[in-house]
């Protein structure tokens, strides 16, 4: 998927003046992009506008303009674009009851290690594979990067909606599995095609 450079980024007063459409726009898209996988997690699966859409925020909230700066953040977000033949997500370990939030969270150590998180489709999986550095062995980060490498096989289930295509995460005693609908299907396509233009 082609990176994100300095020329397509909006400048911080002109991003200002038309960020409510820009943000509408996002938020529709993300809306088809996003699942949840049981009460605590949900993934929000990532491409260029997405990722854009992050980049401009970061820029809008820290008033940032010097060039340098833009490029530091477009070099942290563009490392999280699908590579060809990949699907990319944010993981997000969800918890509302601020009480419980370090007990809970600490339920889900070890998440990021190992075969938890699953794409399933025509009886193939494709494993989540996390980037390092969200954790370490007495903290996990409620934040998470996560890349999927689905087979060919896989890719045809999910271009036909008779096929069942699932999510799922296993960890301890959290076991879930949900569904993919189709609109997000059809996003995870057009990402595969965007990442064989690479």
């Amino acid at each position: 998927m082609k990176t994100i450079g300095l020329q397509d980024v909006i400048p911080y007063e002109e991003y200002e003046r038309q960020r409510e459409a820009f943000r509408g726009k996002i938020i529709a898209l993300k809306q088809r992009r996003r699942i949840s996988v049981g009460p605590f997690i949900t993934m929000v699966f990532e491409n260029r506008e997405t990722l854009q859409f992050q980049i401009q925020e970061m820029i809008r909230a820290e008033r940032i303009v010097e060039p340098a700066k833009v490029q530091d953040e477009l070099d942290v977000y563009n490392a999280l674009l699908p590579q060809q033949n990949e699907l990319s997500a944010t993981l997000l370990i969800e918890i509302t009851d601020e009480a419980k939030m370090k007990e809970k969270l600490d339920q889900f150590m070890g998440l990021d290690h190992g075969e938890k998180v699953a794409i399933l489709a025509e009886g193939e999986e494709a494993f989540g594979e996390f980037e390092g550095g969200r954790s370490h062995e007495t903290k996990i980060s409620a934040v998470h990067f996560v890349r999927f490498r689905p087979t060919a096989e896989m890719k045809r289930a999910f271009a036909d909606l008779t096929r069942p295509v699932t999510i799922r995460v296993i960890h301890g005693g959290y076991h879930e599995e949900v569904p993919v609908p189709g609109s997000m299907r059809e996003e995870w396509l057009a990402d595969l095609r965007g990442s064989a233009e690479c």
